[in-house]
């Protein structure tokens, strides 16, 4: 058992919340609190369990991960999985995931619903596994996405070297196959500590310089109230160390102006909000994003809402008010997480593009998000102007200028 050293932790964390104490979310909490929509019997049910775990969990100090690493090794000879969730990407991209779970915490989390109850795993030896599928793909045309199941630059895998052997393999694949089809995406919350983060006498940024023209370092930032952003990534780097990351990746010559903005809260999504958070990223050298709404099972929801409303009362009854309506029940993301009403949705979009075009950014939006909001592709292009596709991926790094 490895005992993980956190490079950003927030002052103020769940269990330090003066006052806070979780509430079951049901139909007497919500009309109290003012919401209007009339949510059905199951979603009510989803909110209630979800209160009980939420408790329970408090009680038991269970909230956020337990900065605590088991090593393992992985079977070298299994398969990377292929990541598309819509089977409509329309590149071809491997995942790495060298860790199970993830120690950053969010309390959103795609992939675990914001439970981080498990214990974190590490592959010492996943580098062989990417060194394997490395030398049998070299001549497709794809891309690794480093890492859509974990954050690739984690204690976990910074710690134990497992991300610098994982980019030293891509280093050596193309010193043995300069005209190899293969290109690394990835898209981390990473500040610049940990680009920083030194292995062997080499730091991440070091290595990423040595594939800058065969990578894309995409930030993942989020649109919500700072004080809730440190509440919701517990370990998660701020994001002024997340800019000055993207600074110090572009000095490099590493391509790092596109991100990935998720979650949005939607009743945060103000015009002087947008304004202020895209401003920011163009300041940075952001050219192009892909936005995400928050989305959550009704269990997460009850969660992320109750620690909203610590902060904004009316916030968290605006967040109820766009998810549970009994019409938006079946507007689903991946892994079945409920998405905002679809008018709002599509309104968001809208407003967002209308301000980030003024300001000369481009937008990504993937094919479920077109499909599920009935977007035609003459809104929102496959690949755009700035030669983005869905995710973010730069369809630019397979022109042979770039080989």
């Amino acid at each position: 058992m490895v005992k993980l050293n956190n490079l950003y932790h927030h002052e103020v964390d769940i269990y330090s919340l003066p006052g806070f104490v979780p509430q079951i979310v049901d139909e007497d909490y919500l009309r109290k609190l003012g919401v209007t929509a009339l949510p059905s019997a199951e979603t009510l049910e989803g909110l209630k369990r979800g209160s009980e775990i939420f408790q329970r969990r408090m009680q038991q100090r269970c909230v956020i991960p337990v900065p605590q690493l088991a090593l393992d090794e992985i079977d070298v000879n299994s398969e990377l999985e292929i990541h598309n969730y819509t089977g409509k990407c329309p590149t071809l991209t491997y995942e790495i995931n060298p860790v199970s779970g993830c120690n950053v915490g969010c309390l959103y989390c795609l992939v675990t619903d914001g439970v981080h109850e498990n214990q974190l795993k590490a592959y010492t030896n996943y580098h062989l596994l990417v060194r394997r599928v490395l030398e049998e793909k070299w001549n497709e045309q794809h891309y690794y996405y480093f890492s859509p199941k974990t954050e690739a630059l984690q204690e976990p895998s910074l710690q134990t070297g497992i991300a610098h052997r994982v980019l030293k393999e891509f280093i050596a694949h193309y010193e043995k196959h300069p005209d190899s089809k293969a290109r690394l995406f990835i898209a981390s919350k990473a500040g610049y500590r940990q680009l920083m983060y030194e292995y062997e006498g080499e730091t991440i940024l070091d290595l990423f310089e040595k594939l800058k023209d065969r990578m894309q370092f995409n930030t993942s930032v989020s649109i919500m109230p700072a004080q809730f952003r440190s509440i919701l990534e517990p370990y998660a780097a701020t994001l002024d160390e997340r800019m000055k990351a993207v600074r110090a990746c572009q000095e490099r010559g590493i391509m790092s102006n596109s991100a990935l903005v998720q979650p949005i809260v939607a009743p945060y999504l103000t015009e002087e909000h947008i304004r202020e958070f895209f401003g920011m990223l163009k300041e940075n050298g952001i050219i192009n994003y892909k936005p995400e709404f928050l989305t959550a099972c009704m269990e997460n929801l009850a969660m992320i809402g109750q620690l909203l409303g610590y902060f904004d009362k009316n916030l968290e009854r605006q967040l109820y008010d766009d998810y549970i309506a009994p019409d938006n029940a079946d507007h689903k993301k991946q892994r079945g997480r409920t998405a905002p009403a679809r008018a709002l949705s599509i309104e968001n979009i809208k407003k967002m593009m209308r301000i980030t075009d003024e300001m000369g950014l481009s937008i990504s939006i993937c094919y479920w998000v077109r499909q599920q909001l009935k977007i035609s592709e003459k809104m929102i292009p496959i690949i755009n102007r700035n030669g983005f596709q869905c995710l973010g991926y730069q369809s630019k790094l397979f022109e042979p200028q770039n080989a």
